[in-house]
């Protein structure tokens, strides 16, 4: 029994839409990591385990840096350029010496026995050779505080010319020490007083000049740049490998200009990459369901796997050596964003360029370029007024000045460290160029087919809906034009009610025009129509509950009409939430007045539902009730209007019609706001024109004759106008 439930179980799971979706996952991190890693697979036809397996013949003239050999001689250059060297330590060497002046003299004025002070002389002096040693400390004894004082004098100037000089490690490991002080020696010294300065400086002088390590580095590096690349030539015929041969640096260089591809995967690295692409979709998921869990919807992932798949198969089979600048990664980003948002286009773009980034080696330059081009291209995508569909072409501009930019700046860092080649980047500046607005174009160009195949309406494809020549709109208008009317004016107040709020304002709007097209089906059984064309109303003769199913059927026979006009499923929300769940209380009251309310249930008199989970449709909602109440008013003041508006809301909330939505009560307090004042603006009064302008004349004793009244009538009239509109303004 337990294994039936569990055999079960599995079954339901796998034919679940969890089951789906996770199949769908890994179909697309398998195929994008078959897609990235296939370029790696050609090389193996070609080499096996570093030896030819056949000829290759160059099909066109090759020219080849020899990187090894090219970095060898940069080595060989750098290594002659000689440390460049800074003075330090000299004030350190000064206060020495004069350390060692106060000492000695400190001890000659000490009153104790010479043996006393020769023993403390000594431990100054450390001199290997011993006569020399006891010479020096005779002479600082025995000699007069004036031959001292000189002997000090002219090893302080000494010592001035030596670190001038300057001493280096490697005097002081060659032992120079003796015939630097020397050849710094100043004029006028006696051989008595050499032997003393010498047994000084001796003591005292450590390197003063020290290897700059980033000056160093900086001279090796220039020395480098002057260093020409060795260049080998293939000329279009000649043999690039011979069968056997084993396949150097230099070859596979070649072989990758030919228009092979050199690297060679193995089953580890593509289970490398696969990881890769499997972390880097969790990651992104991750992102969605936290941050932006409103497009987690399947057919948005799948829009977003289906241009990356295209991405990446555009990136692999560019040829070999050919600039990644003319990737269409703007393209992306503008399409993503258009049909979800720029943050998601953004965090979908940089996962997808870190994987293509391993993936096909791309240097760091195109992978600094295109992160901040991506910035560019989300913040431009977000300006974009989308009724007006050259502003997408403007951000392509925009995008495209901003790369150009982008490339110069790192091109002009490189020329100040390497010598790069003025052709290239000329090339990528165009590419660049060219990039951002060919980008534009093909996002434009491609949007309604992305729109036709996942179902996803765009605020492009929500301007068009907009349009009053749109089928539907035009058989509502001369089929239904007190429902078309309506819808107008339902619409109006739904745009207003949405951009204060912070929802959608166009689809707002949008689904106000469509939420009652399925009373085209039986247009004279809503009153709104009736008066129009003039008939009786045709509910006189039908018992409640037969309206109610007339009158409760629109929402249903609008998505059939929604559908067979291939209106996108966002405006079924409209047409199917905007009654949501709510009573059909004309019908009702009807009923039980006829028979009883013992015979009667509310839930028999309920629109079908479903209540509103939308922001937009909510507000729909309040609208359609609200436009309608108002308009059965004759006259009504400000504070009526405002006694409806609350009234209908309170009857709403109280019912649970608004409990699915996203409305709080603050938002609800501002659309109940935005309704007044638009209604208020739509119900103002105007002043009734005189028709009978004798009358109105009369009226005033103004007697004229009928000859003159003919002559000025028209400059009478209009200053009756003017007199009119004067009440008016005030």
């Amino acid at each position: 029994m337990n294994k039936i439930i569990t055999m079960s179980k599995i079954r339901d799971f796998f034919l679940s839409a969890q089951a789906f979706k996770t199949a769908g996952f890994i179909f697309f991190t398998v195929l994008l990591t078959t897609i990235i890693a296939s370029q790696n697979f050609f090389f193996q036809s070609i080499v096996e385990n570093g030896i030819s397996k056949k000829d290759i013949i160059a099909q066109k003239t090759i020219t080849v840096v020899d990187v090894k050999r090219t970095e060898q001689h940069k080595k060989e250059v750098a290594q002659k350029v000689e440390p460049i060297l800074t003075s330090a330590e000299d004030d350190f060497i000064r206060t020495n010496l004069e350390t060692l002046e106060n000492s000695i003299l400190q001890i000659r004025k000490k009153e104790v026995d010479n043996t006393v002070k020769k023993e403390e002389l000594s431990l100054l002096f450390d001199l290997s050779d011993a006569a020399k040693k006891e010479f020096v400390i005779s002479f600082l004894l025995k000699s007069d505080d004036h031959t001292v004082r000189e002997a000090f004098d002219k090893a302080n100037l000494t010592l001035t010319n030596i670190l001038r000089a300057g001493i280096t490690e490697k005097d002081f490991e060659r032992n120079n020490i003796d015939s630097i002080i020397t050849n710094n020696l100043i004029s006028n010294v006696s051989r008595r007083q050499i032997s003393v300065i010498n047994a000084l400086l001796s003591q005292i002088i450590v390197p003063n000049l020290v290897e700059d390590e980033f000056a160093t580095e900086i001279a090796r590096k220039k020395a480098e740049a002057t260093v020409k690349p060795y260049e080998i030539t293939f000329q279009k015929g000649d043999k690039i490998l011979f069968e056997g041969e084993p396949v150097t640096r230099l070859k596979r260089d070649a072989l990758r200009l030919a228009g092979y591809n050199v690297y060679e995967l193995n089953w580890q690295g593509l289970i490398a990459i696969y990881i890769l692409v499997l972390l880097a979709s969790v990651i992104f998921m991750t992102y969605m369901k936290y941050f932006e869990k409103q497009f987690l919807a399947t057919r948005y992932m799948m829009l977003a796997a289906v241009l990356s798949i295209m991405l990446a198969a555009i990136a692999v089979v560019l040829p070999t050596g050919f600039s990644p600048y003319v990737l269409p990664i703007p393209a992306y980003v503008l399409l993503l964003a258009i049909f979800t948002n720029p943050r998601v286009a953004f965090a979908a773009m940089m996962v997808l360029l870190t994987v293509l980034t391993v993936g096909v080696q791309y240097p760091a330059q195109y992978i600094v370029t295109f992160t901040l081009l991506n910035f560019v291209a989300a913040v431009a995508v977000s300006q974009v007024k989308y009724s007006r569909r050259f502003d997408l072409i403007k951000a392509g501009f925009a995008i495209s000045a901003a790369g150009l930019l982008i490339v110069l700046s790192i091109y002009v860092l490189e020329k100040c460290l390497i010598d790069v080649n003025n052709v290239l980047i000329f090339k990528n500046c165009t590419f660049i160029l060219l990039n951002g607005i060919v980008s534009s174009m093909i996002a434009l160009g491609t949007l309604p087919l992305f729109e036709s195949s996942f179902k996803i309406i765009t605020p492009y494809g929500l301007a068009e809906l907009a349009d009053h020549n749109q089928p539907l709109l035009k058989r509502l208008q001369f089929e239904a034009p007190g429902t078309y009317h309506h819808s107008l004016m339902v619409s109006n107040l739904c745009e207003a009610a949405a951009e204060a709020i912070g929802a959608n304002p166009i689809l707002a709007r949008v689904g106000a025009f469509y939420h009652d097209i399925g009373k085209l089906k039986r247009p004279l059984f809503f009153v709104e129509n009736q008066s129009y064309f003039g008939i009786e109303n045709p509910h006189k003769k039908l018992n409640p509950r037969l309206s109610k199913m007339v009158i409760t059927a629109h929402p249903k026979d609008g998505v059939e009409l929604a559908k067979e006009y291939g209106l996108p499923s966002v405006i079924n929300n409209f047409i199917l939430q905007h009654h949501g769940e709510g009573l059909a209380s004309y019908f009702y009251n009807q009923a039980v007045q006829e028979e009883g309310i013992e015979n009667v249930k509310e839930e028999q008199f309920r629109y079908t539902g479903p209540k509103p989970n939308m922001k937009e449709t909510a507000i729909l909602m309040i609208a359609d009730a609200v436009e309608s109440a108002v308009r059965s008013l004759k006259n009504p003041t400000s504070e009526e209007i405002e006694q409806i508006i609350n009234k209908i809301i309170v009857e709403r909330l109280n019912d649970g019609q608004l409990a699915d939505s996203p409305l709080t009560l603050h938002d609800i307090k501002v659309i109940a706001a935005t309704f007044s004042r638009i209604l208020r603006g739509m119900q103002h009064n105007r002043i009734k024109y005189q028709e009978n302008i004798v009358a109105e004349l009369n009226k005033n004793k103004i007697n004229l004759p009928a000859k003159m009244l003919d002559e000025d009538l028209e400059n009478k009239i209009k200053q009756l106008s003017d007199n009119n509109e004067e009440k008016h303004d005030a």
